[in-house]
């Protein structure tokens, strides 16, 4: 069943001639803007006990009464799968994701995911929209992952991850002998035919992605990648626009390349790599109750440092 909350206030008279959003998104900060607005829409909010929409521009003085319901995302079950839990106090959840985890359920993936393994750690999180989880790595990308745990966590990391600032550094290796690091900056979308595919196009949306570069090899790259955005598949688009796609990767890695007098042993580890090398390896974000500066490190998985060991011993 929902949880059904009640709250009251009164409009503040410096707030004359606000948006009525905008007001109770600073009256009631627990709870996001978007959310505000659904409920106002749904027409549980009043003034002076009327109902008015978002764009109404409050005078100051009015009495606020939100009676507003919190969706219980039971359509998701919980799951005991293992989480590889790295910290957690009662606003986040840091966690390691291996590689081959889902995060969201979806038609392919109905169950077995990351949403569901966190329902059975913390029942409490099917209060949250989608359990807390307010980012998302592909399904074979491995690395940090922040989780909220109550709305105030929540709606601060949201607005973080709009505004930027939170700090997402991850590693891959690429198909190319990169001389020196560098910014890719172009929009990303939908592709124009292939719709499993996103793709560097004028009408995508803003996407930035710094790298540079960690340590060399005959035919490839290691890197370590800043995010500014956080587009669908955009480190795995972007490398493969300036023609350094990742190693492994099923969408934009394009035809495998072999260093010239490869081993044995070489060529079994690259075609035995059967996901792209990219690991989220550091995240950085603020506290959302100290307000201070907190950050995690997460040592690459098994699979990716064994790949970098053949490599180093061929070069």
């Amino acid at each position: 069943m929902p949880e059904t909350i009640q709250l009251k206030s009164r409009i503040p008279p410096v707030a004359a001639g606000r948006r009525l959003d905008q007001v109770l998104a600073e009256l009631f900060p627990d709870y996001s803007r978007s959310r505000l607005q659904q409920w106002i829409k749904q027409g549980w909010v009043s003034l002076d006990g009327q109902s008015v929409t978002a764009k109404y521009r409050v005078m100051g003085g009015e009495r606020v009464e939100i009676q507003g319901q919190l969706e219980v995302a039971n359509q998701v079950g919980p799951e005991d799968i293992p989480l590889d839990i790295r910290f957690q106090d009662e606003y986040l959840l840091v966690l390691n994701k291996p590689a081959g985890l889902v995060v969201h359920p979806a038609a392919g993936n109905p169950a077995g995911t990351l949403q569901n393994a966190l329902l059975h750690y913390d029942a409490d999180l099917a209060l949250l929209p989608r359990a807390g989880i307010v980012h998302r790595l592909d399904k074979d990308t491995s690395g940090l992952m922040v989780v909220a745990r109550n709305l105030m966590a929540h709606k601060s990391l949201v607005e973080q991850l709009q505004a930027r600032s939170v700090r997402r550094e991850y590693l891959a290796l690429v198909q190319s002998v990169l001389t020196a690091g560098g910014t890719v900056d172009a929009p990303i979308g939908r592709h124009p035919r292939d719709r499993l595919r996103m793709a560097v196009v004028q009408s995508g949306k803003p996407a930035v992605t710094h790298y540079r570069v960690l340590e060399r090899f005959a035919a490839h790259t290691l890197i370590r990648v800043f995010l500014e955005t956080g587009r669908t598949h955009q480190i795995r688009v972007h490398m493969a626009y300036i023609h350094c796609p990742l190693v492994g990767d099923p969408l934009y890695g394009g035809r495998l390349k072999l260093p010239r007098g490869a081993s044995d042993e070489l060529r079994n580890a690259l075609t035995g790599f059967h996901r792209q090398a990219l690991h989220a390896a550091r995240l950085a974000l603020v506290h959302p109750a100290s307000g201070e500066t907190v950050s995690w490190e997460a040592e690459m998985p098994e699979d990716f440092e064994s790949l970098l060991k053949v490599l180093r011993s061929e070069s």
